[in-house]
Protein backbone atom coordinates (compact mmCIF):
# COMPACT_ATOMS: atom_id res chain seq x y z
CA UNK A 1 0.00 0.00 0.00
CA UNK A 2 1.42 3.25 -1.11
CA UNK A 3 0.40 5.47 1.95
CA UNK A 4 -0.60 4.32 5.36
CA UNK A 5 -3.61 6.95 5.31
CA UNK A 6 -3.65 10.39 7.17
CA UNK A 7 -5.97 8.27 10.16
CA UNK A 8 -2.31 6.33 10.44
CA UNK A 9 -0.21 8.72 10.09
CA UNK A 10 -2.00 11.18 12.70
CA UNK A 11 -2.35 7.97 15.46
CA UNK A 12 1.51 6.85 14.99
CA UNK A 13 2.57 10.60 15.17
CA UNK A 14 0.98 11.35 18.50
CA UNK A 15 2.20 7.48 20.41
CA UNK A 16 5.68 7.30 18.59
CA UNK A 17 8.06 9.45 21.51
CA UNK A 18 11.28 11.39 19.87
CA UNK A 19 14.04 9.63 20.11
CA UNK A 20 16.36 10.23 23.60
CA UNK A 21 13.24 11.16 25.39
CA UNK A 22 11.59 9.55 28.12
CA UNK A 23 8.91 6.78 27.79
CA UNK A 24 5.23 8.34 27.41
CA UNK A 25 3.14 8.40 29.91
CA UNK A 26 -0.13 6.59 29.97
CA UNK A 27 -3.50 8.02 31.04
CA UNK A 28 -6.46 5.43 31.06
CA UNK A 29 -8.40 7.33 33.88
CA UNK A 30 -9.89 10.52 34.21
CA UNK A 31 -7.84 10.05 37.73
CA UNK A 32 -4.66 9.46 35.54
CA UNK A 33 -5.57 12.62 33.77
CA UNK A 34 -6.18 15.09 36.37
CA UNK A 35 -2.83 13.96 37.93
CA UNK A 36 -0.78 14.59 35.38
CA UNK A 37 -2.65 18.40 34.30
CA UNK A 38 -2.06 18.86 37.99
CA UNK A 39 1.85 18.21 37.90
CA UNK A 40 4.28 21.23 37.89
CA UNK A 41 5.28 20.57 34.72
CA UNK A 42 1.36 21.24 32.88
CA UNK A 43 2.17 24.93 34.12
CA UNK A 44 5.04 25.10 31.60
CA UNK A 45 3.27 23.28 28.90
CA UNK A 46 0.37 25.39 29.50
CA UNK A 47 2.73 29.01 29.24
CA UNK A 48 4.60 27.21 25.93
CA UNK A 49 1.17 26.60 24.45
CA UNK A 50 0.26 30.06 25.08
CA UNK A 51 3.05 31.39 23.86
CA UNK A 52 2.85 29.77 21.01
CA UNK A 53 -0.70 31.12 20.42
CA UNK A 54 1.03 34.71 20.66
CA UNK A 55 3.16 33.68 17.80
CA UNK A 56 1.10 32.41 15.70
CA UNK A 57 -0.91 35.15 15.96
CA UNK A 58 1.65 38.08 15.83
CA UNK A 59 3.15 35.95 12.63
CA UNK A 60 -0.46 35.73 11.09
CA UNK A 61 -0.90 39.72 11.58
CA UNK A 62 2.89 40.27 10.09
CA UNK A 63 2.02 38.59 7.17
CA UNK A 64 -1.35 39.86 6.30
CA UNK A 65 -0.38 43.19 6.96
CA UNK A 66 2.06 42.79 4.28
CA UNK A 67 0.03 41.15 2.16
CA UNK A 68 -2.25 43.93 2.79
CA UNK A 69 -5.58 41.27 2.97
CA UNK A 70 -6.68 42.31 6.09
CA UNK A 71 -10.78 42.27 5.95
CA UNK A 72 -10.91 39.94 2.67
CA UNK A 73 -13.69 37.40 2.85
CA UNK A 74 -12.43 35.57 -0.46
CA UNK A 75 -9.02 34.89 1.02
CA UNK A 76 -8.34 31.31 2.35
CA UNK A 77 -4.82 31.80 4.12
CA UNK A 78 -6.12 35.22 5.76
CA UNK A 79 -9.91 35.23 5.63
CA UNK A 80 -12.18 38.05 7.30
CA UNK A 81 -10.12 38.12 10.71
CA UNK A 82 -6.96 36.67 11.03
CA UNK A 83 -8.24 33.92 13.19
CA UNK A 84 -10.68 33.53 10.36
CA UNK A 85 -8.29 32.16 7.79
CA UNK A 86 -6.35 28.54 7.33
CA UNK A 87 -2.83 30.59 8.21
CA UNK A 88 -3.37 31.06 12.18
CA UNK A 89 -4.33 27.67 12.63
CA UNK A 90 -1.72 25.95 10.68
CA UNK A 91 0.97 28.34 12.59
CA UNK A 92 -0.33 27.24 15.85
CA UNK A 93 -0.25 24.05 14.98
CA UNK A 94 3.23 23.86 13.18
CA UNK A 95 4.22 25.91 16.45
CA UNK A 96 2.63 23.20 19.03
CA UNK A 97 4.40 20.13 17.15
CA UNK A 98 7.83 21.91 17.67
CA UNK A 99 7.05 22.98 21.56
CA UNK A 100 5.53 19.64 22.01
CA UNK A 101 9.14 18.24 20.83
CA UNK A 102 11.46 20.08 22.73
CA UNK A 103 9.38 19.34 25.81
CA UNK A 104 9.45 15.87 25.32
CA UNK A 105 13.13 15.57 26.46
CA UNK A 106 12.11 16.86 29.28
CA UNK A 107 9.34 15.23 30.98
CA UNK A 108 6.48 13.23 30.06
CA UNK A 109 3.70 15.65 28.29
CA UNK A 110 -0.35 15.84 30.16
CA UNK A 111 -1.53 19.15 27.97
CA UNK A 112 0.07 19.32 24.67
CA UNK A 113 -1.76 15.09 24.37
CA UNK A 114 -4.79 16.99 24.33
CA UNK A 115 -3.87 20.50 22.57
CA UNK A 116 -2.26 18.58 19.78
CA UNK A 117 -5.38 17.24 18.38
CA UNK A 118 -7.28 20.04 18.85
CA UNK A 119 -5.42 22.32 16.63
CA UNK A 120 -4.96 19.52 14.06
CA UNK A 121 -9.36 19.38 14.19
CA UNK A 122 -8.90 23.34 14.33
CA UNK A 123 -7.04 23.21 11.31
CA UNK A 124 -8.55 20.65 9.46
CA UNK A 125 -12.27 22.78 10.25
CA UNK A 126 -10.89 26.07 8.97
CA UNK A 127 -9.04 24.09 5.89
CA UNK A 128 -12.54 22.58 4.97
CA UNK A 129 -14.63 25.79 5.28
CA UNK A 130 -12.55 28.27 3.88
CA UNK A 131 -12.01 26.22 1.12
CA UNK A 132 -15.86 25.65 0.35
CA UNK A 133 -16.55 28.94 0.71
CA UNK A 134 -14.52 30.35 -2.00
CA UNK A 135 -14.51 27.33 -4.48
CA UNK A 136 -18.34 27.21 -4.15
CA UNK A 137 -19.64 30.43 -2.90
CA UNK A 138 -23.56 29.95 -3.64
CA UNK A 139 -23.88 26.55 -3.66
CA UNK A 140 -26.55 25.38 -0.87
CA UNK A 141 -24.97 22.27 0.26
CA UNK A 142 -21.72 24.22 1.11
CA UNK A 143 -22.54 25.42 4.68
CA UNK A 144 -24.36 21.71 5.49
CA UNK A 145 -20.69 20.03 4.10
CA UNK A 146 -18.78 22.64 6.34
CA UNK A 147 -20.77 21.57 9.50
CA UNK A 148 -20.02 17.66 8.87
CA UNK A 149 -16.47 18.42 8.16
CA UNK A 150 -16.68 20.01 11.78
CA UNK A 151 -18.35 17.35 13.44
CA UNK A 152 -15.87 14.73 12.25
CA UNK A 153 -13.37 16.55 12.83
CA UNK A 154 -14.29 16.89 16.72
CA UNK A 155 -15.19 13.47 16.85
CA UNK A 156 -11.73 11.92 15.59
CA UNK A 157 -10.69 14.52 18.04
CA UNK A 158 -12.29 12.85 21.32
CA UNK A 159 -11.83 9.60 19.96
CA UNK A 160 -7.64 10.19 19.89
CA UNK A 161 -7.62 11.52 23.53
CA UNK A 162 -10.12 9.00 24.74
CA UNK A 163 -7.25 6.64 22.90
CA UNK A 164 -10.32 4.74 21.05
CA UNK A 165 -9.12 5.82 17.91
CA UNK A 166 -6.51 2.68 17.58
CA UNK A 167 -9.13 -0.24 18.96
CA UNK A 168 -11.91 1.05 16.09
CA UNK A 169 -9.06 1.58 13.53
CA UNK A 170 -8.16 -2.49 14.48
CA UNK A 171 -11.50 -3.61 14.21
CA UNK A 172 -12.12 -1.92 11.14
CA UNK A 173 -9.23 -3.39 9.61
CA UNK A 174 -10.10 -6.79 10.91
CA UNK A 175 -13.14 -6.41 8.43
CA UNK A 176 -11.68 -6.86 4.92
CA UNK A 177 -12.25 -8.94 1.63
CA UNK A 178 -10.85 -9.36 -1.29
CA UNK A 179 -11.43 -7.72 -4.66
CA UNK A 180 -9.62 -8.89 -7.79
CA UNK A 181 -5.56 -9.04 -6.55
CA UNK A 182 -6.43 -6.50 -4.08
CA UNK A 183 -7.87 -6.86 -0.37
CA UNK A 184 -9.36 -4.12 1.16
CA UNK A 185 -11.05 -3.01 3.98
CA UNK A 186 -13.26 -0.55 5.83
CA UNK A 187 -10.07 0.81 7.71
CA UNK A 188 -8.99 1.38 3.83
CA UNK A 189 -11.76 2.52 2.26
CA UNK A 190 -11.98 5.37 5.25
CA UNK A 191 -8.47 6.47 5.09
CA UNK A 192 -9.06 6.22 1.06
CA UNK A 193 -12.15 8.82 1.68
CA UNK A 194 -10.13 11.44 4.06
CA UNK A 195 -7.07 11.20 1.90
CA UNK A 196 -9.29 11.99 -1.20
CA UNK A 197 -11.49 14.91 1.04
CA UNK A 198 -7.73 16.51 1.99
CA UNK A 199 -6.49 16.18 -1.51
CA UNK A 200 -9.75 17.31 -3.21
CA UNK A 201 -9.85 20.15 -0.57
CA UNK A 202 -5.94 21.04 -1.17
CA UNK A 203 -6.20 21.34 -5.26
CA UNK A 204 -9.64 23.36 -4.84
CA UNK A 205 -7.10 25.49 -2.78
CA UNK A 206 -4.64 25.72 -5.46
CA UNK A 207 -7.41 26.22 -8.10
CA UNK A 208 -8.44 29.02 -6.14
CA UNK A 209 -5.80 30.87 -5.91
CA UNK A 210 -4.53 30.29 -8.89
CA UNK A 211 -8.55 31.71 -10.25
CA UNK A 212 -8.46 34.36 -8.19
CA UNK A 213 -4.75 35.88 -8.92
CA UNK A 214 -5.60 35.03 -12.96
CA UNK A 215 -8.87 36.99 -12.65
CA UNK A 216 -7.61 39.86 -10.93
CA UNK A 217 -7.51 43.43 -13.06
CA UNK A 218 -8.64 41.63 -15.91
CA UNK A 219 -12.03 42.91 -18.33
CA UNK A 220 -13.21 42.06 -21.56
CA UNK A 221 -11.51 39.50 -23.95
CA UNK A 222 -8.69 39.08 -21.24
CA UNK A 223 -10.89 38.16 -18.57
CA UNK A 224 -12.52 35.37 -20.63
CA UNK A 225 -9.10 33.94 -21.97
CA UNK A 226 -8.35 33.92 -18.01
CA UNK A 227 -11.48 32.29 -17.11
CA UNK A 228 -11.05 29.42 -19.41
CA UNK A 229 -7.46 28.87 -18.22
CA UNK A 230 -8.66 28.75 -14.34
CA UNK A 231 -11.60 26.54 -15.23
CA UNK A 232 -9.58 24.26 -17.26
CA UNK A 233 -6.67 24.02 -14.32
CA UNK A 234 -9.42 23.30 -11.72
CA UNK A 235 -10.49 20.64 -13.85
CA UNK A 236 -7.30 19.03 -14.41
CA UNK A 237 -5.56 19.74 -10.57
CA UNK A 238 -9.38 17.71 -8.94
CA UNK A 239 -8.74 14.82 -11.89
CA UNK A 240 -5.06 14.32 -10.87
CA UNK A 241 -6.04 15.29 -7.35
CA UNK A 242 -8.40 12.12 -7.49
CA UNK A 243 -6.01 9.59 -8.90
CA UNK A 244 -3.39 10.62 -6.58
CA UNK A 245 -5.80 9.88 -3.51
CA UNK A 246 -7.00 6.54 -5.38
CA UNK A 247 -3.18 5.21 -6.00
CA UNK A 248 -2.30 6.29 -2.40
CA UNK A 249 -5.10 3.96 -0.96
CA UNK A 250 -3.82 1.29 -3.10
CA UNK A 251 -6.29 0.59 -5.43
CA UNK A 252 -4.66 -0.85 -8.31
CA UNK A 253 -5.52 1.94 -11.29
CA UNK A 254 -5.43 -0.38 -14.50
CA UNK A 255 -8.71 -1.68 -13.12
CA UNK A 256 -10.22 1.53 -13.61
CA UNK A 257 -9.69 1.08 -17.54
CA UNK A 258 -12.95 -0.88 -18.72
CA UNK A 259 -15.16 1.85 -15.73
CA UNK A 260 -13.78 4.52 -17.65
CA UNK A 261 -14.91 2.74 -20.83
CA UNK A 262 -18.03 2.79 -19.91
CA UNK A 263 -18.35 6.29 -18.68
CA UNK A 264 -16.98 7.33 -22.18
CA UNK A 265 -20.05 5.11 -23.72
CA UNK A 266 -22.27 6.58 -21.43
CA UNK A 267 -21.67 10.31 -21.83
CA UNK A 268 -21.43 9.74 -25.68
CA UNK A 269 -25.02 8.41 -25.69
CA UNK A 270 -27.07 9.43 -22.41
CA UNK A 271 -25.03 12.67 -21.63
CA UNK A 272 -24.14 14.13 -24.92
CA UNK A 273 -26.22 17.41 -24.47
CA UNK A 274 -24.05 17.55 -21.04
CA UNK A 275 -20.99 16.83 -22.15
CA UNK A 276 -21.85 18.82 -25.79
CA UNK A 277 -22.58 22.16 -22.96
CA UNK A 278 -19.24 21.57 -21.37
CA UNK A 279 -17.46 21.59 -24.60
CA UNK A 280 -18.98 24.26 -25.78
CA UNK A 281 -18.04 26.30 -22.66
CA UNK A 282 -14.18 25.91 -23.26
CA UNK A 283 -14.48 26.30 -26.70
CA UNK A 284 -16.20 29.57 -26.27
CA UNK A 285 -13.73 31.01 -23.73
CA UNK A 286 -10.94 29.63 -26.00
CA UNK A 287 -12.15 31.90 -29.21
CA UNK A 288 -13.64 34.10 -27.44
CA UNK A 289 -16.80 35.00 -29.70
CA UNK A 290 -18.72 35.60 -27.00
CA UNK A 291 -17.11 36.95 -23.85
CA UNK A 292 -18.31 38.22 -20.27
CA UNK A 293 -19.36 41.65 -20.44
CA UNK A 294 -21.03 41.52 -23.86
CA UNK A 295 -24.78 42.45 -24.89
CA UNK A 296 -26.13 39.37 -26.74
CA UNK A 297 -29.42 38.03 -27.99
CA UNK A 298 -30.25 34.74 -27.58
CA UNK A 299 -33.58 33.01 -28.74
CA UNK A 300 -35.72 36.67 -28.19
CA UNK A 301 -33.88 37.26 -24.81
CA UNK A 302 -31.79 40.31 -24.54
CA UNK A 303 -29.61 41.08 -22.27
CA UNK A 304 -25.61 41.37 -20.75
CA UNK A 305 -23.61 38.43 -20.29
CA UNK A 306 -22.50 38.48 -16.60
CA UNK A 307 -20.67 34.75 -16.14
CA UNK A 308 -19.86 32.06 -17.91
CA UNK A 309 -19.56 28.78 -16.72
CA UNK A 310 -18.59 25.29 -17.42
CA UNK A 311 -21.93 24.32 -18.57
CA UNK A 312 -24.26 27.49 -18.79
CA UNK A 313 -23.89 31.36 -19.16
CA UNK A 314 -25.44 34.08 -17.33
CA UNK A 315 -27.51 36.36 -18.98
CA UNK A 316 -29.15 39.31 -17.12
CA UNK A 317 -31.39 41.45 -19.05
CA UNK A 318 -32.05 45.62 -18.16
CA UNK A 319 -35.00 44.28 -16.46
CA UNK A 320 -33.20 42.44 -13.97
CA UNK A 321 -34.06 38.65 -15.59
CA UNK A 322 -31.25 36.50 -15.94
CA UNK A 323 -31.59 33.73 -18.22
CA UNK A 324 -29.55 30.64 -17.83
CA UNK A 325 -28.43 29.55 -21.23
CA UNK A 326 -26.49 26.02 -21.71
CA UNK A 327 -23.10 26.68 -23.45
CA UNK A 328 -24.35 24.56 -26.58
CA UNK A 329 -26.64 27.06 -27.93
CA UNK A 330 -23.67 29.81 -28.87
CA UNK A 331 -21.88 27.11 -30.22
CA UNK A 332 -24.72 25.68 -32.90
CA UNK A 333 -27.58 28.32 -32.95
CA UNK A 334 -27.56 31.68 -34.20
CA UNK A 335 -26.51 34.26 -32.02
CA UNK A 336 -26.83 38.31 -31.80
CA UNK A 337 -23.44 40.00 -30.43
CA UNK A 338 -24.56 43.28 -29.79
CA UNK A 339 -20.90 44.28 -29.01
CA UNK A 340 -18.54 41.81 -30.36
CA UNK A 341 -15.86 44.00 -32.24
CA UNK A 342 -17.87 47.65 -31.31
CA UNK A 343 -19.24 48.33 -27.81
CA UNK A 344 -21.52 50.68 -29.73
CA UNK A 345 -25.45 50.67 -29.97
CA UNK A 346 -27.28 52.44 -32.39
CA UNK A 347 -30.76 53.75 -31.43
CA UNK A 348 -33.85 55.24 -33.33
CA UNK A 349 -37.06 56.79 -32.70
CA UNK A 350 -40.08 57.92 -35.34
CA UNK A 351 -41.77 61.06 -35.24
CA UNK A 352 -44.31 62.09 -37.57
CA UNK A 353 -45.62 66.17 -38.37
CA UNK A 354 -48.01 67.96 -40.48
CA UNK A 355 -47.24 68.27 -44.13
CA UNK A 356 -47.16 72.13 -43.96
CA UNK A 357 -44.35 71.96 -40.93
CA UNK A 358 -40.46 72.89 -41.79
CA UNK A 359 -38.70 69.74 -42.46
CA UNK A 360 -35.20 71.83 -41.83
CA UNK A 361 -36.24 72.69 -38.49
CA UNK A 362 -38.00 69.39 -37.41
CA UNK A 363 -34.51 67.67 -38.23
CA UNK A 364 -32.83 70.26 -36.15
CA UNK A 365 -35.04 69.70 -33.26
CA UNK A 366 -34.68 66.57 -33.55
CA UNK A 367 -30.94 66.23 -33.31
CA UNK A 368 -30.66 68.88 -30.71
CA UNK A 369 -32.90 67.22 -28.64
CA UNK A 370 -30.47 63.66 -28.54
CA UNK A 371 -27.69 65.29 -27.86
CA UNK A 372 -28.79 67.31 -24.68
CA UNK A 373 -28.62 64.06 -23.13
CA UNK A 374 -25.16 63.08 -21.69
CA UNK A 375 -25.53 59.34 -22.47
CA UNK A 376 -25.68 59.81 -26.61
CA UNK A 377 -22.29 59.87 -28.25
CA UNK A 378 -21.02 63.09 -29.84
CA UNK A 379 -18.80 60.89 -32.43
CA UNK A 380 -20.86 59.61 -34.15
CA UNK A 381 -23.06 62.35 -33.93
CA UNK A 382 -27.01 62.33 -33.84
CA UNK A 383 -28.68 62.19 -37.65
CA UNK A 384 -32.18 63.10 -38.14
CA UNK A 385 -33.88 62.13 -41.82
CA UNK A 386 -37.11 62.54 -43.69
CA UNK A 387 -37.73 58.63 -44.09
CA UNK A 388 -41.13 58.66 -45.43
CA UNK A 389 -44.39 60.23 -46.47
CA UNK A 390 -46.74 59.04 -45.04
CA UNK A 391 -50.57 58.64 -44.82
CA UNK A 392 -51.34 61.39 -42.19
CA UNK A 393 -47.90 63.11 -42.06
CA UNK A 394 -44.24 63.93 -43.06
CA UNK A 395 -42.60 60.70 -40.80
CA UNK A 396 -38.77 61.83 -39.74
CA UNK A 397 -36.24 59.07 -37.86
CA UNK A 398 -33.46 59.94 -35.53
CA UNK A 399 -30.49 58.19 -34.95
CA UNK A 400 -27.95 58.52 -32.12
CA UNK A 401 -25.47 55.83 -30.45
CA UNK A 402 -24.92 54.80 -26.98
CA UNK A 403 -21.73 52.91 -25.28
CA UNK A 404 -24.10 51.65 -22.01
CA UNK A 405 -26.71 49.85 -23.05
CA UNK A 406 -26.35 47.96 -19.85
CA UNK A 407 -27.46 51.20 -17.75
CA UNK A 408 -31.19 51.12 -20.22
CA UNK A 409 -32.62 52.01 -23.32
CA UNK A 410 -36.04 52.55 -22.91
CA UNK A 411 -35.23 55.15 -20.04
CA UNK A 412 -33.19 57.16 -22.59
CA UNK A 413 -35.66 56.87 -25.47
CA UNK A 414 -38.24 58.25 -23.39
CA UNK A 415 -36.10 61.61 -22.23
CA UNK A 416 -35.51 62.16 -25.95
CA UNK A 417 -39.02 61.51 -26.66
CA UNK A 418 -40.12 64.11 -24.06
CA UNK A 419 -37.47 66.07 -25.10
CA UNK A 420 -38.98 65.66 -28.53
CA UNK A 421 -42.45 66.46 -27.63
CA UNK A 422 -41.45 69.55 -25.71
CA UNK A 423 -39.57 71.16 -28.33
CA UNK A 424 -42.30 70.56 -31.32
CA UNK A 425 -44.88 72.13 -29.06
CA UNK A 426 -42.38 75.11 -28.28
CA UNK A 427 -42.74 75.67 -32.27
CA UNK A 428 -46.04 75.15 -32.93
CA UNK A 429 -45.29 72.06 -34.93
CA UNK A 430 -48.47 70.16 -35.45
CA UNK A 431 -48.05 66.12 -34.53
CA UNK A 432 -51.39 65.40 -36.75
CA UNK A 433 -54.27 62.37 -35.75
CA UNK A 434 -54.57 59.88 -38.30
CA UNK A 435 -56.64 60.48 -41.08
CA UNK A 436 -59.40 57.91 -41.66
CA UNK A 437 -61.74 57.66 -44.95
CA UNK A 438 -65.94 57.42 -44.35
CA UNK A 439 -67.66 55.91 -46.88
CA UNK A 440 -71.89 55.79 -46.72
CA UNK A 441 -74.36 53.98 -48.86
CA UNK A 442 -77.85 55.38 -49.56
CA UNK A 443 -80.93 53.44 -48.80
CA UNK A 444 -83.37 53.19 -51.44
CA UNK A 445 -86.91 55.13 -50.20
CA UNK A 446 -84.59 57.63 -47.79
CA UNK A 447 -82.71 60.79 -48.36
CA UNK A 448 -79.36 60.57 -48.65
CA UNK A 449 -77.19 61.76 -45.93
CA UNK A 450 -74.27 64.31 -46.48
CA UNK A 451 -71.10 62.55 -45.99
CA UNK A 452 -67.93 63.54 -44.87
CA UNK A 453 -64.56 62.87 -47.56
CA UNK A 454 -62.76 62.45 -44.16
CA UNK A 455 -62.96 62.40 -40.88
CA UNK A 456 -59.97 62.78 -38.14
CA UNK A 457 -59.39 59.84 -36.25
CA UNK A 458 -59.75 61.46 -32.45
CA UNK A 459 -62.21 61.40 -29.74
CA UNK A 460 -65.85 61.34 -30.32
CA UNK A 461 -68.86 62.29 -28.82
CA UNK A 462 -70.35 59.46 -27.92
CA UNK A 463 -74.14 58.94 -30.32
CA UNK A 464 -77.28 60.10 -28.38
CA UNK A 465 -80.02 57.73 -28.35
CA UNK A 466 -83.26 57.90 -29.91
Amino acid sequence: MASAGILSLASTSLTSPARSSPPAARFDTLDAWFAALTQPTALTELAALIVCVLLAWLVARVASRARRVADNESSILFGRRIIDGVLFPLLLLSFGYAAQALLARVAPLAVFKVAIPVLLSLALIRLGAKVLQVAFKKAPWAAALERTISWLAWIAMVLWVSGLLPVILEELDNIHWKVGNSTLSVRTLLEGVLTASLVLLITLWISSAIEARLLRQATGSELSLRKAISNATRVVLMFVGLLLALSSVGIDLTALSVLGGAIGVGVGFGLQKLAASYVSGFVMLAERSVRIGDNVRVDSFEGRITDINARYTVVRAASGRESIVPNEMFISNRIENLSLTDSRVLQATVVSVGYDSDAALVMGLLKAAAQKQGRVLRDPEPSAALTNFGPDGLEFTLNYWIIDPENGQQNLRSDINLRVLQSLREHKIEIPYPQRVLHTRSIPGEPAAPAEAAAPAGPTRPATPA
